[in-house]
């Protein structure tokens, strides 16, 4: 398996496979702070969809096989537009394939954890019945909680980031420890490695 940072081959893993999909990261203060953090715990290995695949041409067959040595998949995005950003959708629909994730022979996926880390551009009350956007995180991150379902994944609790853009140095300071620390609790623990 090639490391999508360092080009270099990294040994099956049972760790974290970390999955960034940003169009925009030079623009993005949140998301590359985020990752930054999170790439450089021992057991994870950092793949970012839009450096690697920037013409939306994916290996399915190397991604395949990313998905299947790690028991950690973690998706990082910004919510756009109340979704993932449009190559996340694409490697899903290529990558996570019938007989592969799910259906008849389909339990690759099977037994490994979901987890997903995003940002929004509005701060947390706006994310309710009563808010700007009417609805919860939990409610519009559903399709991937459904994904991680019928794939026999387990769901973790998500991790958010709300009004992003707004933070200030010291805050998104603390909102990338945080997610460190929730990265490294995903981690195996030298028993169970």
């Amino acid at each position: 398996m090639t490391n999508a940072s360092t080009g270099e081959m990294t040994p099956a893993t049972s760790g974290v496979l970390l999955v960034l999909a940003h169009p925009a990261l030079e623009r993005s203060r949140a998301n590359r702070t985020l990752a930054k953090t999170a790439k450089g715990l021992s057991g994870v290995t950092f793949k970012d969809l839009y450096e690697t695949y920037p013409d939306f041409v994916i290996d399915i067959e190397a991604e395949q096989a990313a998905l299947t040595a790690h028991n950690v998949v973690a998706l990082q995005f910004p919510l756009y537009w109340y979704s993932t950003p449009a190559l996340m959708k694409e490697w899903l629909d290529l990558v996570w394939l019938h007989g592969f994730a799910y259906g008849e022979g389909g339990e690759a996926l099977k037994g490994k954890k979901l987890f997903v880390a995003c940002t929004t551009g509005a701060s947390a009350k706006a994310y309710h019945a009563h808010g700007y956007n009417r609805f919860s995180m939990d409610e519009f991150l559903r399709p991937l909680e459904q994904t991680a379902h019928l794939c026999g994944m387990e769901w973790e609790t998500p991790f958010v980031v709300h009004g992003a853009a707004v933070k200030d140095d010291a805050a998104l300071k603390a909102e990338a420890e945080r997610y460190r620390a929730r990265v490294a609790s995903l981690l195996p623990t030298k028993t169970e490695a």
